[in-house]
């Protein structure tokens, strides 16, 4: 078996207020500080946080020119991005806003697929609290299921009943 280079880098942990004891300017604003871009590989099926997504820069985007139109890129690999935004109530950390957006690479032709103002938008809705993962197809919702199940034990326990059943109900 083949060892993978890279550290495992988990998910970024909430981290005290930027804002904390702020009054004025900047008070209420969002903060990246508490999302991680996690990438799924269809085909292989598996999932791992990217920290390199967050500025399209992960190992599967590197090299290559994204197009708005999916049929410019033929026999291309697919890939999900999903923003996964961690939160903490009383019991713990928990998954408290996870949507996803797809994304497809030929690494041959150098091309993929991206939407550049969904990746943008979807991002903004899993720092907003939102769960939008209903779109996925069955396999990679199982995917993004096991993996933040095995993540932190807790964390899928204590996230909302939406995240359950979206990414569950077959």
């Amino acid at each position: 078996m083949e060892e993978k280079k890279g550290k495992n880098i988990g998910f970024n942990i909430i981290k005290n207020d930027p804002m904390d004891g702020h009054k004025g300017f900047g008070k209420g604003v969002l903060t990246l500080d508490n999302v991680s871009p996690v990438i799924i590989d269809v085909d292989a099926g598996e999932a791992a946080v990217e920290v390199g997504a967050m500025h399209a820069r992960s190992a599967v985007e590197k090299g290559i020119k994204f197009l708005p139109d999916r049929n410019e890129v033929p026999d291309a690999k697919s890939y999900w991005v999903v923003w996964v935004t961690i939160d903490r109530k009383e019991e713990g950390p928990y998954y408290a806003g996870v949507t996803a957006c797809e994304m497809t690479v030929n690494r041959e032709i150098r091309r993929g697929y991206k939407s550049l103002p969904e990746h943008v938008n979807r991002l903004d809705k899993s720092i907003k609290r939102h769960i939008i993962v209903d779109h996925m197809d069955e396999k990679s919702k199982n995917i993004l299921a096991d993996f933040l199940k095995k993540h932190d034990s807790g964390m899928w326990e204590r996230s909302g009943e939406k995240l359950k059943t979206d990414l569950l109900a077959n």
